[in-house]
């Protein structure tokens, strides 16, 4: 099995987030997402790429395309998404990844979320990329639908800034989103 290189690791957030009158939800496990936010991961070389809900049948779904994938006929038609899928690990809630990454590198990870919005505990890019060069281990947190839920916000150590495009318009798919940003903390 593949062992990221790096230290840092994301996590796609289904539950809690907001949906567009900022009630608190839990949004559906998306065939894409998983394919696509782990094919970025892998490029980059992150560690693991944690699916967090805490749905037992959106935990059936994630297991159904992981076992095609890595086991079943898709494991030899595509080697390539295999490698990928790899390091994706379905979870029930966010303290399950910072409880395996705190036993895996004896220490809590930083927590880390990203938002559409300015938040008050901001680092920027390249300061978040020189701790994760220095093999703090960093766990990155993404929300679905219109974005974590405030709980998960304020659980977290630091937040990066808002992917502007010059626009007034911000709502990118979190697919386009986890690329973004871990290629201005990574990219070359």
């Amino acid at each position: 099995m593949y062992q990221g290189k790096l230290s840092l690791h994301i996590a796609l957030v289904h539950h809690p987030v907001i949906n567009k009158k900022k009630e608190v939800i839990g949004s559906a496990v998306t065939n894409l997402d998983i394919h696509d936010i782990a094919r970025t991961a892998r490029t980059y070389g992150l560690g693991s790429y944690f699916i967090s809900t805490p749905y037992k049948d959106q935990h059936n779904l994630i297991n159904e395309l992981l076992n095609h994938w890595l086991s079943g006929y898709g494991s030899t038609y595509n080697p390539a998404r295999k490698e990928a899928l790899e390091i994706v690990r379905p979870i029930y809630c966010v303290e399950e990844a910072i409880s395996a990454l705190t036993q895996e590198y004896g220490k809590r990870p930083l927590l880390v979320t990203t938002s559409a919005l300015e938040q008050s505990n901001t680092i920027s890019y390249s300061d978040l990329g020189k701790k994760i060069n220095e093999k703090e281990p960093v766990l990155l947190l993404f929300g679905t639908a219109h974005g974590l839920a405030q709980e998960i916000l304020e659980q977290c150590d630091l937040s990066l800034p808002p992917i502007k495009g010059g626009t007034d318009y911000n709502h990118l798919s979190v697919r386009s989103a986890a690329s973004i940003t871990i290629d201005r903390l990574l990219g070359s």
